[in-house]
């Protein structure tokens, strides 16, 4: 075991993990990653050890974060597909925490959700908080995140609203669109998960955006900020789930899904709290209007290929 103190970031060849371990690296710290794609295109040199994720050689996995003081995970799945599922995520969550507690990890920063419910049907939030309450139960030092929408360069929803924007001459909302969310910038959810690693206060924490919006502000301000206004209308959410899915059979990919258009419309994506970020997502689109929506991002495209780096849209 290394008297340098490991900060183990999982999928730093991914979304938000990068940005927590470009932070980390940034600091000076010794970093490693854990991942199932540990051939994948990224930014870092050979500057991360790489290992697998072991979900099925808890030992191992044990091993791997070995000297660790510090585990920062953003390991989950979108939505259930036959290549992943919820279910499998959360199983394999609860691996990598005990992996964590028996290899003598100090503290924890995990991301969450906003409004998690071990209750509810829907089962992105029910995991999120089954995965909490183990977290907590765990006896480990612990931060938890919970953000809503994030966005950054290799963002899906802000930028396939946008490309959305870009080839359709209406943009159709579930019901009114009068549901809130506050989005994040995810360089700003990986500046909290580094601020709150450095110590040992445990803590739940909203990782909400400095703007609220209307799921109906967000479209008409997206569209507004990169110069193309599409009437906005309205749509029963069934006929928005099959217009989704028409999109998601074209490009190759799940677009939207029947769970995500219920947490949406029941303000699950909102919370009343301080902004814990400070990039305003107004700002950023436009510093990024000319590029934002250019090009579709696929989730099943990014999960298939293993090989290839997140592109930045």
């Amino acid at each position: 075991m290394s008297d340098v103190p490991i900060h183990a970031v999982t999928g730093a060849f991914g979304y938000s993990g990068k940005y927590i371990a470009r932070r980390l690296l940034a600091a000076g710290r010794t970093v490693i990653t854990l991942t199932n794609s540990t051939d994948r295109a990224n930014e870092f040199g050979g500057r991360l050890p790489v290992y697998p994720f072991h979900f099925d050689q808890p030992d191992e996995l044990a091993r791997s974060l070995a000297g660790v003081e510090v585990l920062y995970n953003t390991y989950w799945v979108r939505f259930n597909h036959k290549l992943f599922r919820h279910a499998d995520a959360v199983r394999n969550t609860l691996i990598l925490f005990d992996a964590a507690r028996r290899a003598g990890v100090r503290r924890i920063v995990h991301v969450s959700i906003t409004n998690p419910a071990e209750a509810s049907p829907l089962e992105y939030f029910s995991g999120k908080a089954r995965l909490e309450r183990a977290l907590i139960e765990s006896g480990l030092s612990y931060a938890i995140l919970r953000p809503t929408v994030l966005f950054g360069k290799e963002d899906i929803l802000i930028n396939n609203i946008a490309w959305l924007l870009r080839h359709l001459p209406v943009f159709g909302v579930f019901g009114d669109g009068s549901y809130r969310l506050q989005p994040i910038y995810v360089d700003d959810l990986a500046a909290l998960a580094v601020q709150w690693g450095a110590v040992s206060e445990n803590v739940v924490l909203n990782a909400i955006g400095p703007e609220t919006f209307t799921y109906r502000e967000l479209v008409t301000t997206i569209g507004r900020l990169i110069g193309v206004r599409r009437p906005v209308i309205g749509v029963p959410p069934l006929v928005g789930y099959w217009a989704g899915r028409l999109v998601g059979r074209l490009m190759g990919d799940v677009t939207i899904t029947r769970e995500e258009i219920a947490g949406l419309m029941a303000g699950l994506l909102y919370v009343d709290a301080p902004a814990a970020g400070a990039t305003k997502l107004t700002d950023w689109i436009a510093a990024h209007a000319d590029t934002l929506g250019r090009r579709y991002t696929s989730e099943l495209a990014r999960r298939v290929d293993r090989v290839g780096a997140y592109r930045s849209n």
